[in-house]
């Protein structure tokens, strides 16, 4: 039973464990980081990266990758506060506008990457560039605030604490319900199942973190608003991508083109697609970004895109094609948001989040090879 439960994806489990391993050392190196108001905050940290890292899985899967994300959240961050403050537009056509942008970005560079088959590693780092200098110049390289209540709402309101646990036994029961219909179908068709124990075990284990995430949150505020764009995003596009033609094709692209291209999938179109997703994706990142801070800046979103990357690497995502999770980009995600976190806490100069990123992209991308080379070996 045991070796079933840990032969069951082994880097899910090592992350998880890394994590663990992070939240020890930084709560016993100071005081703040384990503090329910510090963790709350932490969760909404995150979640700009979490929603880029989104959009990152399927580009990368799909064999390509985005370098301009970070950009493109800057950019429809600087108009949706012209919108808004300069403009005076209500929160609707702030918010659609700014999603509007963003998908027409994306599709802009999914267009170039998949019908004129530019790479996509030039075409989206000289978007990264390109949009920078378009938001200098359409903001005048200032700070723009944004005073709309509504719109701040967005990024720092919280959700009162019944709500919490309402989501947590709707998410609790979906996850045993999903899990025990899989189950069932295998049964049904003879397929191997794990030991009903091992199962336990899981259901027991993720219903424990997700009370531990409410009691968390709640011992603030309540679950905040950020929060919710992530989950509804992630669930949204963890079902896309297992559970629709669309998904499995994206899959296939990436895994082996060319064997996808006998097989009569619209190879151009899918790829374009993942980037008007990602594009998309960067918007609503914007969106929650600028409601946090209240204003947008030239800076904002910088280096936003090798955190993405990060995020989608840590967690099982490979940048060879062909595999990764959305559940992993959001752990990677918060394993990325946990390091910022706590070295900001510690007080430790900037170059030092950037060594310590740096290294442990690097170690995950040589896992990943690693462990592909150990596996074609056999």
């Amino acid at each position: 039973m045991w070796r079933t439960l840990f032969k069951f994806d082994v880097r899910a489990y090592t992350m998880v464990g890394a994590l663990i391993l992070i939240w020890i050392l930084f709560g016993v190196m100071n005081d703040t980081f384990l503090t329910p108001r510090n963790l709350s905050n932490l969760f909404t940290q995150m979640s700009v990266t979490s929603i880029l890292a989104i959009g990152m899985v399927l580009v990368i899967v799909a064999g390509h990758i985005d370098l301009s994300v970070g950009s493109i959240v800057g950019l429809t961050g600087g108009i949706a506060a012209i919108l808004s403050n300069w403009m005076g537009q209500p929160t609707i056509v702030v918010i659609l506008g700014t999603l509007a942008i963003g998908l027409v970005l994306g599709m802009l560079q999914g267009w170039l990457v998949a019908y004129k088959a530019v790479p996509a590693f030039i075409v989206t780092l000289g978007g990264m560039l390109v949009f920078r200098g378009v938001l200098m110049g359409v903001t005048e390289s200032m700070t723009v605030p944004i005073s709309d209540p509504v719109f701040a709402l967005m990024g720092n309101a919280y959700f009162a604490r019944g709500f919490g646990w309402l989501l947590a036994v709707v998410t609790i029961a979906c996850f045993v319900w999903n899990v025990m219909t899989k189950r069932r179908s295998r049964l049904k068709y003879g397929f191997r199942v794990e030991p009903f124990p091992v199962m336990l075990f899981k259901l027991a284990g993720f219903s424990l973190l997700v009370i531990a995430f409410v009691l968390i949150v709640n011992s603030y505020k309540g679950i905040p608003f950020p929060i919710i764009f992530v989950l509804a995003l992630a669930v949204l596009f963890a079902l896309i991508s297992s559970k629709t033609t669309f998904g499995r094709h994206i899959y296939a692209i990436g895994g082996n083109m060319e064997a996808a291209r006998m097989s009569g999938i619209n190879i151009k179109l899918k790829t374009m697609m993942v980037f008007v997703f990602s594009g998309l994706l960067a918007s609503i990142a914007s969106i929650v970004l600028t409601s946090r801070l209240s204003s947008a800046t030239i800076s904002a979103g910088n280096m936003a895109e090798m955190d993405a990357i990060a995020a989608c690497v840590i967690g099982g995502t490979s940048l060879m094609g062909g595999s990764g999770k959305v559940s992993g980009a959001i752990l990677g995600a918060l394993v990325m948001t946990s390091l910022d976190n706590g070295m900001s806490l510690m007080g430790l100069e900037s170059f030092w989040q950037y060594l310590v990123k740096g290294s442990i992209l690097v170690f995950a991308v040589w896992l990943d090879i690693s462990n592909r080379s150990k596996n074609s070996a056999k």
